[in-house]
C-alpha cells in the first residue's frame, strides 16, 4: 500500500489551469511540507503530459542551480536539462516542475522568461515563498498563478477510506435542511476519526496500513518534529518554534486573541511581524484576524494586531496538545473516540472548523464586541456571501444556546445572511438560526 496515490482536489484545479492557460502562465502550489504537493503534481505530470522533468531544489546539484543564472540561450538551457535528467521534452506536450522552488529564487525569477518562451508548461511547489531571504534581489514573476494546498479535507479523507458517497449524501441533507436521524451518530463518529488521524497523507496511510492510532500518532510527531527543525533553520533563536508550540495553550485559555509577547518576550514591531510572517508563510498554521467592522469586504477591516492562530491540520493539533506526553498518556484520543470530549477541550473542535473553512477557500475572520465592562460577546467566524455576512458560533457540545449570535444579528441585522451554529447534535432550525453538525461545516460554500 506504500505506493498509493490519494485522490486530491488539487488535481482538478491543475487540469483546469492547463486547459485554460495553455502555457500562458505557470502555477505555484503553496502548502506546508508533507501535505502531498510533490506527489499530486508529479502524478498530474505523468497522466497529463507526454514527458516531464522534476527539479527538486532540495537536492539539485550546483550545476543545475547555476543554469538559472543565465537564460540568454534557452536552447542551451533546455538541452542541458534534458541531458541531465535523461528526458526528451516536447514543445507544448511537456511539463517542467520546480519542486521546493523557494530554495532556488533564481529559478522562480526565470519563470517570466520561460513562460514567454512558450515551449513547455511549468508548475512550482513550495512553502515560505514570500520570506525575505527567498525573494531578495529577484523579480517576482507576474506570469504566475497561485493556489494553496491544504492537508486532506474531510471529503478527501473519506475518499482515502474508500468512501465516495458520504459527503455527497451529507450535501443533499444539508441543502434539503433535513436531519440525518439515525445516521447522525455514525456520521459524527466518522468525523471524530478524521479529527484524530488528520489530513496529512503519511498519517492517513499509516492508519490504512495499521489501523493503529498509536502508530498514527508517531507519524504525526515525526511531521511536527520536521516542522520544528524547519523553524529552527528559519529562526535559530527558537522564537518561531515557541510561537508554534504555544498555539494549543493559547486556544485552550479561551482568550480573544493570540498573545505573542508572553511567549517570546518583548520584540520590536518589525521583528514580531517578521516572526509571524515566517509562521504564516510556513503554511503549517491558519491565521484568523479580528474584523473591526463586520461587513462584506472584511479584508479591508482586518486588524493586524488581533488574531487567533490555528494549526492547518487538526490531526497534528491533537498531537501537539500533548507534545510533552507519550501516546499512552494522551487522554484526548480516548475521549474523542468515545464522544466524551470535555468542555475545556472544545478548542479542538474550533480548530477543526477553522481548518474546514480554510480548506473550502474562506479567509478566516472573527469578531468580538462588549457584553459588559468585563466580558465580550464573540462570533467565532465570519464568512462573506454575496452582499451579506454569515456569522458562525461554534459549540463543542449539543447545547443550542447562541446568545452571542443572537445579539450580533440584532446589532447588524441589515448585513446578515444565514446565521449558523455548529455543534455536535443533528441538523435543526432554531428560529432563524441553522444548527448544523460539525460534519456539515465543509458544505458552507
Amino acid at each position: 500500500m506504500g505506493n498509493i496515490i490519494f485522490k486530491r482536489k488539487l488535481y482538478s484545479r491543475l487540469l483546469e489551469w492547463k486547459n485554460r492557460r495553455q502555457g500562458g502562465t505557470a502555477i505555484l502550489v503553496e502548502g506546508a511540507r508533507r501535505v502531498g504537493k510533490s506527489t499530486v503534481v508529479e502524478h498530474f505530470a505523468k497522466n497529463e503530459y507526454e514527458s516531464y522533468i522534476l527539479i527538486d531544489f532540495n537536492r539539485a546539484s550546483k550545476d543545475i542551480r547555476e543554469l538559472f543564472d543565465d537564460l540568454t540561450n534557452l536552447d542551451d538551457f533546455f538541452m542541458r536539462l534534458q541531458q541531465h535528467y535523461h528526458t526528451i521534452l516536447k514543445p507544448r506536450q511537456s511539463l517542467i516542475i520546480f519542486d521546493e522552488v523557494q530554495k532556488c529564487p533564481m529559478a522562480r525569477q526565470a519563470i517570466k522568461y520561460l513562460v514567454a518562451d512558450g515551449r513547455y508548461d511549468y508548475i512550482e511547489t513550495g512553502s515560505l515563498i514570500s520570506i525575505k531571504k527567498n525573494t531578495n534581489n529577484i523579480t517576482i514573476p507576474s506570469e504566475e498563478e497561485r493556489v494553496d494546498m491544504y492537508p486532506m479535507d474531510y471529503e478527501e479523507f473519506r475518499w482515502a477510506l474508500g468512501d465516495d458517497v458520504t459527503v455527497t449524501l451529507l450535501r443533499q441533507f444539508y441543502e434539503g435542511k433535513k436531519p440525518l436521524g439515525a445516521a447522525h451518530r455514525k456520521a459524527l463518529r466518522d468525523l471524530r476519526l478524521y479529527m484524530l488521524v488528520g489530513g496529512m497523507p503519511q498519517a492517513v496511510l499509516s492508519y490504512l496500513e495499521n489501523n493503529n492510532l498509536s502508530l498514527v500518532d508517531q507519524v504525526k510527531r515525526d511531521i511536527l518534529s520536521l516542522y520544528i527543525d524547519d523553524f529552527q533553520k528559519i529562526d535559530p533563536t527558537g522564537n518561531v518554534e515557541r510561537l508554534f508550540l504555544n498555539i494549543p495553550a493559547q486556544l485552550s485559555s479561551n482568550i480573544s486573541r493570540y498573545q505573542p509577547y508572553p511567549v517570546i518576550g518583548d520584540k520590536s514591531g518589525k521583528r514580531m511581524a517578521e516572526l509571524l510572517q515566517a509562521l504564516s508563510e510556513s503554511k503549517t498554521t491558519l491565521f484568523c484576524h479580528h474584523c473591526t467592522d463586520p461587513m462584506v469586504g472584511m479584508s479591508l477591516y482586518k486588524d493586524l494586531s488581533r488574531y487567533k492562530i490555528y494549526l492547518a491540520d487538526t490531526g497534528l493539533f491533537v498531537t501537539s496538545c500533548f507534545w510533552d506526553k507519550e501516546y499512552t498518556e494522551n487522554i484526548i484520543y480516548n475521549k474523542l473516540l468515545s464522544d466524551k470530549l470535555e468542555a475545556n477541550l472544545g478548542y479542538v473542535y474550533e480548530n477543526l472548523v477553522a481548518q474546514m473553512l480554510a480548506s473550502s477557500g474562506n479567509k478566516l475572520f472573527y469578531y468580538t464586541f462588549p457584553k459588559d465592562e468585563k466580558h465580550n460577546y464573540e462570533i467565532d467566524f465570519l464568512l462573506s456571501r454575496g452582499n451579506k455576512i454569515v456569522p458562525i458560533e461554534v459549540k463543542s457540545s449539543g447545547y443550542r444556546t447562541h446568545k452571542s449570535l443572537d445579539v450580533f444579528c440584532e446589532k447588524y441585522s441589515p448585513r446578515i445572511g444565514d446565521r449558523i451554529l455548529i455543534y455536535t447534535k443533528d441538523y435543526q432550525q432554531d428560529g432563524q438560526t441553522q444548527c448544523i453538525p460539525f460534519y456539515m461545516t465543509p458544505l458552507l460554500e
